[in-house]
């Protein structure tokens, strides 16, 4: 059987890897592609060749498949921000850990949220992809984004809660519902939520990213200018460990986004009838540490407070509970985030970021 190359376009159009193919040669049912990796990991160029071999086998069943694998290098500018702009997008920011179970989801709605407060439009997008979290967080699991005309282009409406503007995979499948893709589908459909959505103007979009260090963390970087990160931990030093790579991973020459910041969560524990008193449950300064080891920023600690967590279960952000310690510990967050970034983009020549200085008068005024 003959092959066409448009056939061959589709599967890699499905597999969201069209722009990764260099060249196709098609012989009969001998195809043989040269394919440009994302990622110089041994491992992730592994799990695109499987993904590849299992969608040729699906789709074109009889094709004798040969793959030529390589990684592009490129000579990067250090300050370079890659992927193309987002219109109407000042400033992005990825939220991320090293391990799962750290608040990472948390920190980034009260880290929106306390940035609206300051006067900031703000997105949100929900990229872990797995286990999206902010419908719930944001009270709004029945909601659906629907679809306007911009431009003459069908694009996707964020909803909007709290005066946060979000979108997440959550909006798009039932809550029982499973998501089980593959990595190349998952970019894709990331891609199409960043893309093919109307954010409109928006001093900041905030990328709440699953946990650890995969082939989402390099699509998402691939695909738009991250300003900075933001890294979450606990003080515990299994998670120290992960945000350390969660940081190294940032900083790989590959990839070259700055860290604005770490965050410590779960800092510590105040009962409420001994309000001096302070327990650390999961250690000490573990992040603060850290944070000096590697030489980037310390953005503030986080307590355990049990009203942080009532209010993400009820879809309340605990820094609407304006006058509370709690409020008042994100709005730090959030001002220390905001200077760091000013600090950041101070450093690029004007053409390669968006100048925020006049958020750190807005910053201080709050």
């Amino acid at each position: 059987m003959a092959y066409t190359r448009d056939q061959i376009y589709q599967v890699l159009e499905e597999l969201g890897i069209r722009n990764w193919m260099r060249n196709a040669q098609v012989m009969g049912n001998d195809i043989i592609l040269d394919i440009v990796s994302p990622s110089p990991a041994m491992h992730e160029r592994k799990r695109l060749e499987v993904a590849l071999k299992n969608a040729f086998k699906e789709n074109l069943p009889e094709a004798k498949l040969k793959l030529n694998i390589t990684v592009e290098v490129e000579e990067k500018n250090p300050n370079e921000i890659k992927g193309s702009e987002l219109p109407g997008v000042k400033n992005i920011i990825a939220v991320a850990s090293g391990k799962g179970g750290v608040g990472k989801s948390t920190v980034s709605s009260n880290l929106a949220v306390s940035l609206a407060n300051m006067g900031f439009k703000v997105g949100l997008l929900d990229a872990d992809i797995y286990g999206p979290s902010m419908p719930i967080m944001f009270d709004c699991q029945d909601a659906r984004p629907y679809s306007v005309e911009v431009n003459g282009k069908t694009k996707i409406k964020p909803v909007e809660s709290y005066g946060i503007k979000l979108l997440s995979i959550g909006f798009f499948a039932d809550t029982d519902q499973a998501i089980v893709w593959r990595g190349p589908m998952a970019a894709k459909a990331l891609n199409q939520m960043i893309r093919d959505a109307h954010w409109g103007e928006l001093d900041f979009l905030l990328i709440d990213l699953p946990p650890g260090t995969g082939d989402i963390h390099l699509s998402i970087v691939q695909q738009v200018p991250i300003t900075g990160a933001v890294v979450v931990s606990t003080p515990q030093n299994i998670a120290l460990a992960d945000a350390r790579k969660g940081v190294g991973m940032f900083q790989m020459e590959s990839i070259n986004v700055p860290v604005l910041g770490i965050v410590e969560n779960m800092a510590y524990f105040t009962p409420e009838e001994l309000p001096n008193n302070k327990y650390y449950i999961f250690g000490q300064n573990g992040a603060k540490s850290l944070a000096d080891q590697i030489d980037v920023p310390f953005l503030g600690e986080i307590p355990i407070v049990q009203s942080i967590r009532e209010a993400a279960d009820v879809g309340r952000p605990a820094a609407l509970q304006e006058g509370t310690v709690v409020a008042e510990v994100y709005k730090n967050i959030a001002r220390n985030t905001v200077q760091s970034l000013v600090e950041r983009n101070n450093t690029l020549p004007p053409t390669e970021a968006v100048r925020i200085t006049t958020m750190a008068g807005c910053s201080a005024k709050n």
